[in-house]
């Protein structure tokens, strides 16, 4: 639930934040990991 308020507070769709996220955890290095946290997450370009 706070990844849902931080999204929303940071002015993200929660629903697009966390599948976003979600689909890039398998892949994602694990020292920019803190690229994935709402204050910092910037969705991939289409």
């Amino acid at each position: 639930m706070s990844l849902i308020q931080s999204a929303k507070l940071n002015g993200h769709d929660p629903y697009a934040y966390l599948k976003d996220v979600l689909q890039r955890l398998p892949t994602h290095k694990n020292n920019q990991i803190t690229e994935l946290l709402p204050h910092r997450w910037q969705p991939l370009p289409s």
